[in-house]
């Protein structure tokens, strides 16, 4: 597989063969397309852990400081991911997700750059994030792109299922 080049908004997101051009834009939390990808992960999510897997308070509208979706070239909503800021002024990514049809396209790759120029954009020196130890695509794309493994913060503390990662960028 050839690595996934970031490419900018409304290029192509990757270097593969089945790479898509992937439009991404600022949406609001809680707009439908949003909804729905969000719904869509948490019943992924649900499927492979069950019911109760996420410490600490959810992300609203009123806590998200900015959240993308991503779009294919019909306009079909493929993936979405916010930022929230916790302590420090440090942005955590929130709701990163990509439709199982649209992974390995550059999607993933495309969200996470727009992410990084957001929390750049906010003044966050660095990003974290949260995913459970049991998503092995996860950890090991969050790994390629350069996030290190950290101990569990805020509500993910004692979390057993949950892993920590952080970029400095």
């Amino acid at each position: 597989m050839t690595p996934e080049a970031p490419g900018p908004a409304g290029a192509p997101a990757s270097n593969d063969a089945a790479a898509i051009t992937a439009v991404i834009d600022v949406e609001h939390f809680d707009s439908p397309d949003a909804q729905r990808l969000r719904a869509a992960q948490r019943i992924e999510i649900t499927s492979q852990y069950g019911d109760a897997t996420e410490p600490g308070p959810k992300p609203t509208a009123e806590t998200i400081a900015v959240f993308f979706v991503a779009r294919d070239g019909s306009g079909t909503p493929v993936g979405c991911g916010g930022l929230r800021i916790v302590e420090d002024g440090i942005a955590e990514v929130q709701r990163m997700y990509v439709r199982t049809e649209s992974r390995g396209t550059g999607v993933a790759t495309a969200l996470l750059r727009r992410l990084e120029e957001a929390a750049l954009d906010l003044g966050s020196p660095a990003l974290v994030l949260e995913t459970g130890s049991e998503q092995k695509r996860a950890i090991a794309f969050y790994e390629r792109e350069g996030f290190r493994r950290i101990a569990n913060f805020g509500p993910y503390r004692g979390a057993r299922m949950s892993s920590c990662f952080s970029k400095v960028l």
